[in-house]
């Protein structure tokens, strides 16, 4: 459960006076705040930084660095005001954007204007105002357009209370009720829980890690364990940041990807995060599996790494490879970026296309199998088995290209019943990349397990990974979580 602290500046505390009775919010003065603060025993604890910061070492600045040191969770964050700060007298040392025409929509660019919390009045810049507030997360900014060429250039200038309009002023405190209410303002339900998390999916992927009755079940089994959990998209967490305690990331990561920047956020900021950065960074490139792969002996299919597409490289692979073989985009995951090529100009047409993108390409041993074996691994334990296997007329279980049969049966089994080599492969090429949730895909062919690579968001769909344990996988997810809570002490 958290308190929401509003801290301002005692020459401007009665304008606050209506807006708290109506919101009931708690509104002190950085006075009160430097001498009454922390308290015994009490509640975790959030504030909302509205005195002025744009002095260095001003009562606004040393309100967010004490509130860090008192580890309440703090807007704006010593970091932000940091940045907005201006280093020296140049204009050009201020944080500015280069904006297109299409970035700014059909709409006039004014010469000025503030955002609040993330929000402006105008529509037609609500997604630049989003922008720059996920960049700055501040209460206020103030926005400067100049125009260059064709496009505009948006100078963020550092803003206060103090210096808006009387018109801004009621415009803020407007902005300051709608924010506490709509992010900070707990159901029940939320308050009577001891820890938030936030599970991250994004409603708009064809196809994400976990259905919406995997991520229901999910929330009901954080819920038996005193966790309060919410399906958040990328932005909305950005926004809600300071009020979680856990990210379970149910959107598929990418290393230049916002997943892999709010999981990174989230893990400096003290947050336990499933799967974490690192695990993404790992999983999300196989050039780093296919070495780790390498070093800690884990059995896996022939591979190599080529940078260049000449025929003294061809004529290297066709001594190492026999034909058909795969090629493989450094990133990708779910059967993306993975390609079959059948002879040599096959191969010479693909790596070419495969240089424009990547300097490094993967090639790798064919190996047909009937199915594809998925381990889920947590924390080092195998928690689920599936059979994946291939999809109509293809060689992959995912078939891309095809709109009707994109992906071929499964079949769930529990971990009893997997050859034990399986497994042991399975554990032993997870624990290379750490200690988080993972699917391990491998084939098996005769007595011989290979490998293919370790996914750090696994599919955990309703009736398909849970069709043997049920609601039991979601417990024991959410366990882990419960876990790591406990360890972190707060």
């Amino acid at each position: 459960m958290h308190k929401t602290l509003i801290v301002v500046d005692e020459s401007v505390v009665s304008d606050f006076s209506e807006v708290s009775e109506i919101a009931h919010l708690n509104v002190i003065t950085f006075d009160q705040y430097l001498k009454d603060y922390p308290k015994l025993n009490e509640p975790r604890t959030r504030i909302i930084n509205v005195c002025d910061t744009v002095n260095y070492l001003s009562k606004g600045y040393y309100c967010s660095l004490l509130a860090e040191a008192r580890n309440h969770k703090v807007l704006p964050s010593v970091k932000t005001i940091n940045e907005l700060r201006l280093e020296g007298q140049e204009e050009q040392t201020q944080m500015f954007f280069s904006l297109s025409p299409e970035t700014l929509g059909a709409g006039d660019v004014p010469d000025e204007m503030f955002v609040y919390f993330g929000e402006v009045d105008d529509a037609a810049f609500q997604k630049l105002a989003r922008k720059l507030y996920e960049r700055f997360p501040a209460p206020i900014l103030k926005v400067e357009f100049e125009r260059q060429g064709e496009g505009v250039n948006a100078y963020v200038r550092r803003s206060s209370y103090k210096q808006l309009t009387a018109e801004g002023q009621s415009r803020f405190l407007q902005g300051l009720s709608g924010f506490t209410d709509s992010v900070w303002r707990k159901p029940v339900e939320r308050k009577a829980a001891r820890w938030e998390m936030a599970i991250l999916v994004n409603p708009e992927e064809p196809h994400p890690p976990s259905d919406k009755e995997a991520i229901a079940r999910f929330v009901k089994a954080a819920k038996k364990l005193n966790i309060y959990a919410e399906p958040v998209t990328s932005q909305q967490f950005l926004l809600q940041f300071n009020q979680f305690d856990a990210l379970f990331i149910r959107e598929t990561t990418a290393i230049d990807h916002p997943t892999y920047r709010l999981a990174r956020k989230a893990e400096k900021a003290g947050l336990v995060v499933m799967d974490d950065p690192d695990s993404i960074l790992r999983c999300c490139n196989k050039v780093f599996l296919h070495d780790a792969f390498s070093y800690h002996g884990v059995p896996s299919l022939k591979t190599h790494v080529v940078m260049k597409c000449d025929d003294v490289t061809l004529d290297d692979i066709e001594r190492e490879f026999d034909y058909p073989l795969v090629l493989k985009m450094p990133e990708g995951s779910f059967s993306n970026g993975v390609y079959k090529a059948a002879d040599r100009e096959a191969l010479k047409q693909r790596l070419t296309e495969l240089f424009q993108q990547s300097a490094l390409v993967l090639v790798q041993e064919y190996l047909y199998t009937d199915f594809d074996w998925r381990i889920g691994v947590l924390n080092g334990r195998a928690i689920y088995a599936c059979r994946y296997h291939m999809a109509r007329n293809h060689w992959q279980i995912y078939n891309h290209s095809s709109k009707r049969f994109n992906s071929g049966g499964f079949e769930t089994l529990p971990t009893f019943e997997v050859p034990k080599n399986v497994l042991d492969a399975a554990v032993k090429s997870a624990n290379v990349v750490g200690r988080g949730l993972y699917g391990v895909d491998l084939k098996q062919k005769d007595n011989h397990v290979y490998v293919i690579e370790v996914n750090d968001n696994p599919s955990i769909d309703h009736k398909v990974e849970d069709a043997y344990l049920g609601n039991e996988l979601y417990m024991q997810v959410m366990a882990e979580f419960q876990r790591r809570l406990e360890l972190r002490g707060r």
